[in-house]
């Protein structure tokens, strides 16, 4: 037992404040991080406190502070690798920054967005990094109410209507938008895209693809539109029986790519714009005894380092997402830090992974 901590409890402010030789309302602002302390006495604090083995009592901090050193994080699918990635980031910045982080997933449906929001300021968090499932027309009073109560939101890999706050994302359109100029520059004018924003009526012309559009997943509809934007910019028809809006699922992604392959006029390339869709590309592929790049090229979202040991390696479109976390949760303590100037949206740019399953479409290579 240290000679400075005599009881059998836990060791006390007092006892650290007595220890370090300063008064307790100094303890409290160098242990809880605010207030002004200079740093010889700081060390002297901290010193103490750790050969007490002291341990801070988050809750008194936080009644005495308003600060409770945690951070929400609301994200669609922590077992997504995407999400995977960008949770390490969060994590590991605010490791750094001395906060802890209460973690929910929402499976991408709005109702347990708000109930993990409504759980998380239960839980006094400083503040909140959200991917959102919200369309682009609904209901986001959970996220603004958050925000008028003083709560910082970041948004994370994908915006939302109507809500003026900070945000990290990437250029989807326009990453969606070379992928494909990439596949029609190597001869492909039938080109598949999965998947499309998740409706029960599929569009059966662009008029009504771009009013699905106006209700889709902000990412979602950014990714179709830059698919959009290639097949206009190479004067390709629109076709609707190219484009899937099935459930985000493998198994839905499998059925809906093996449609659109037993076409009489298939796909001679397939965008996928997330690893379900990916995969299940690659078991449609298989069950069809389509091979890629001979008989279809592939092109898809989300670099993993299994494509990479595919045969042949899957060319992919790699986002940054240790780093999407990273300058999410950096932004997201600024915020609780008390800076108020206006929101930023942040831009980190992707990469296509050139690899070696896109190529020529089969009727140039047979030429």
């Amino acid at each position: 037992m240290s000679p400075d901590h005599q009881h059998g409890g836990a060791p006390t402010i007092s006892e650290v404040a007595a220890a370090a030789g300063v008064g307790r309302a100094t303890v409290a602002r160098t242990l809880g991080n605010y207030g002004s302390v200079s740093d010889a006495t700081r060390a002297k604090v901290l010193l103490a406190a750790e050969r007490l083995g002291y341990q801070a009592n988050t809750l008194a901090r936080s009644m005495s502070t308003g600060i409770t050193k945690t951070l929400g994080i609301v994200l669609a699918d922590v077992a997504n690798p995407f999400f995977s990635g960008v949770l390490r980031g969060i994590s590991e910045t605010a490791k750094q920054a001395g906060y802890d982080a209460i973690i929910l997933s929402t499976d991408e449906k709005l109702d347990l967005e708000r109930d993990a929001i409504r759980v998380l300021l239960a839980k006094q968090v400083d503040g909140l990094v959200v991917a959102s499932a919200a369309g682009r027309n609904d209901d986001v009073s959970h996220l603004s109410t958050a925000m008028e109560r003083g709560i910082p939101v970041v948004l994370i890999d994908r915006l939302v209507d109507g809500l003026d706050t900070d945000s990290v994302v990437i250029d989807n359109r326009e990453a969606a938008r070379s992928a494909v100029a990439s596949l029609i520059a190597n001869g492909h004018q039938r080109i598949a895209f999965a998947w499309g924003p998740v409706t029960l009526s599929p569009a059966t012309d662009l008029q009504q693809m771009h009013s699905i559009l106006d209700e889709a997943l902000w990412s979602d509809g950014e990714r179709l539109r830059g698919y959009l934007d290639a097949l206009e910019e190479a004067g390709i028809p629109f076709d609707t029986a190219l484009v899937t809006h099935v459930l985000k699922n493998e198994r839905q992604a499998t059925r809906a790519i093996g449609g659109m392959l037993a076409l009489a006029d298939p796909p001679t390339a397939i965008f996928t714009t997330e690893t379900e869709a990916t995969v299940g590309a690659l078991h449609a592929l298989r069950t069809h005894n389509r091979r890629i790049l001979k008989d279809v090229s592939l092109i898809g979202f989300d670099d993993s380092p299994w494509a990479a040991v595919m045969e042949p390696p899957l060319t992919m479109i790699q986002q940054p997402m240790r780093e999407l976390g990273a300058a999410a949760a950096q932004q997201l303590l600024v915020r609780i830090e008390g800076d108020s100037s206006a929101p930023r949206k942040h831009v980190l740019p992707s990469t296509l992974i050139a690899r070696s399953s896109d190529g020529p479409a089969p009727s140039r290579a047979a030429e």
